[in-house]
């Protein structure tokens, strides 16, 4: 059993088991757009692909969008999907810039080689180029033509095609964003009556988009369409009496408004508690109390007791921000770095996580060790990024505890001390980190910094592992294969690898072929066997490829197939050459 090593995943908080369901669904997906040939359906057909593998897996579309731009070689592995995520408008409000932005990273090279070699990276970046090529062809072709006859229907006057014409010289779909045409056409899209318009028009006038800016214009416009319905307009006019915009500050009409705007999800919710709990807090918010303003944005973030809404959660951050609250602060930071509500800028939070670590923030804290270890809005320092993680642990932030036992064990920003990387694997364990529950296993299981006791190290891999660590799971059932820490019992062993395979484990995946050829725990099953370590091999497991390669030319489990085979290997040959090149063997 090899020791679990800390990478760039673990630095960013991905576990094993998630980074290589991404893995799963990036070349899925892969496989699923070469065959396509509806382009006219495309968008529709990825997002029911995409909705039914995630749900299928139980995943969740805004974690999932979390987790691609969390993995720390995102930029070389995942940018492709994400542009299409953020196109389609899966998991966050749809972006076509930002679509764009993540489609042309791979198409251009921007991103400096990192020493990444694999099969996922090579379909990021052609998946780059198809996604983008066919974003630019329903956009020339469809948005254009559509922009063509709304410019028609405007210049006769039809005061929907002006809104909707308004709408694109706005944001500039299928043509150069153009301000003043945007005010000056939902102006006078208003004047004949149309209402859709009056929502945009107080916008540019909050603003100044297209014309100068007037708050008392924009709240009156405010106020006018939200009495028409506008349920945009009901949220804004909120914010109106809260803050004092254009109008004196009213507390009881801003909860009206603000009720008012989101009263359609409070008749359809059916968790009571969490919508009342919403309430709550939105009372205190309006006051401007610095920790509901945070609790409000973490709710609109989570989607807890009202609708999720990335936008609006970045807005609440920045009020609690503003008042001093160091949670606002450091989640203002976490939606700069990761582009949450808001355009991506590292040095923005790098300088709120500096502010909210000052103030004593242990996540803050942690989130500066990260930005110091991987060169996040500042210069990579390992020594200040150990400073910070030290902080933070001692502050009791149990993935900090792990980090810095990490960091101990391999002298990286400190003095090397596998004594006190154990401790501190030791206490990270004790306060619930599921990662450091599982190092604190191999430390017993391996006498790192610590006597050798295999039924502690056993022990440790449960807990682990019944919290859900996918190498906990996988090393658990190593343990009941080979009687390590447990009385041997191949079945389990079976049912353990099974648990840690399902959850995307690599080296379970393989183990689990290697179980099905040799008929250990379960009746000997080639079939399976290679298709466990096809599954391993495809989430880039060197072991499973060479396996893999040797049933394609053995014809074993599948049919023989030479041309795949010597492919198989090439990959394998070509990862260990690059390997030794960079001196990692």
């Amino acid at each position: 059993m090899v020791l679990h090593k800390i990478n760039d995943k673990m630095e960013n908080n991905i576990s094993e088991s998630d980074e290589n369901f991404l893995k799963y669904i990036m070349n899925n997906f892969y496989l699923k757009i070469v065959e396509t040939n509806d382009f006219n359906d495309f968008e529709k057909i990825s997002i029911e692909w995409i909705e039914h593998k995630l749900e299928s897996n139980n995943k969740n579309p805004e974690n999932f969008l979390k987790l691609m731009k969390d993995h720390k070689k995102s930029q070389f592995l995942f940018t492709s999907f994400i542009g299409l995520f953020y196109q389609l408008g899966i998991g966050c409000d749809l972006n076509r810039e930002k679509a764009i932005e993540f489609y042309l990273l791979p198409v251009n090279n921007k991103i400096e080689n990192d020493g990444t070699f694999n099969l996922l990276r090579e379909r990021n970046v052609i998946m780059g180029k198809y996604l983008l090529s066919l974003f630019y062809y329903k956009d020339i072709i469809l948005d254009i033509n559509y922009k063509l006859k709304l410019q028609s229907l405007a210049e006769h006057d039809d005061s929907e095609a002006q809104y909707n014409l308004g709408i694109y010289y706005m944001n500039g779909i299928g043509t150069q964003n153009d301000k003043n045409k945007a005010f000056n056409l939902f102006l006078s899209s208003f004047k004949k009556g149309y209402l859709g318009a009056g929502y945009y028009l107080a916008i540019c006038y909050m603003d100044g988009i297209g014309t100068q800016k007037d708050e008392k214009k924009a709240f009156d416009l405010l106020l006018t369409s939200a009495k028409k319905g506008s349920v945009d307009a009901q949220y804004c006019l909120a914010i109106c009496y809260m803050d004092g915009v254009g109008t004196r500050r009213d507390r009881k009409k801003a909860l009206k408004w603000f009720l008012k705007s989101e009263s359609k999800y409070f008749k359809t919710t059916q968790n009571k508690n969490e919508k009342k709990e919403f309430k709550r807090i939105l009372k205190l918010a309006i006051v401007n109390d610095a920790i509901a303003l945070n609790n409000i944005g973490n709710s609109y973030r989570d989607g807890k007791g009202i609708n999720k809404n990335e936008k609006k959660a970045f807005k609440w951050y920045i009020k609690s921000a503003n008042v001093g609250c160091s949670n606002g602060q450091c989640n203002l930071g976490y939606c700069y770095s990761n582009g949450i509500g808001t355009d991506k800028d590292e040095e923005k939070a790098f300088e709120l996580y500096t502010k909210s670590a000052e103030n004593g923030n242990t996540k803050a804290q942690y989130n500066l060790g990260c930005c110091y270890a991987n060169g996040i809005g500042i210069g990579k320092d390992d020594e200040k990024a150990f400073e910070w993680y030290f902080k933070s642990a001692n502050n009791g932030y149990s993935l900090a505890q792990y980090i810095i036992g990490y960091l101990y064990r391999i002298g990286k920003g400190t003095d090397k001390s596998e004594k006190k990387a154990f401790d501190w694997y030791t206490k990270s364990a004790n306060a619930g980190c599921v990662t450091g529950q599982y190092n604190l296993g191999c430390c017993y299981e391996n006498g790192i910094g610590t006597n050798k006791d295999e039924k502690k190290a056993f022990n440790w891999y449960t807990k682990s592992a019944n919290a859900g660590c996918t190498n906990g799971q996988c090393n658990v059932g190593y343990c009941y294969v080979n009687g390590i820490g447990i009385e041997k019992d191949e079945g389990k062993g079976l049912e353990w690898y099974f648990k840690s395979a399902e959850n995307g484990n690599t080296v379970a995946q393989y183990n689990l072929g290697f179980l099905y050829s040799k008929g250990i725990g379960t009746n000997k099953d080639m079939i399976k066997a290679f298709e466990w370590y096809l599954k391993s091999a495809e989430a880039g497991y060197a072991k499973a490829q060479y396996f893999v390669g040797k049933s394609y030319h053995d014809g074993i489990g599948i049919g023989k197939n030479i041309d795949k085979a010597i492919f198989c290997f090439y990959i394998i040959n070509f990862f260990y050459w690059f390997q030794v090149k960079e001196g990692r063997f």
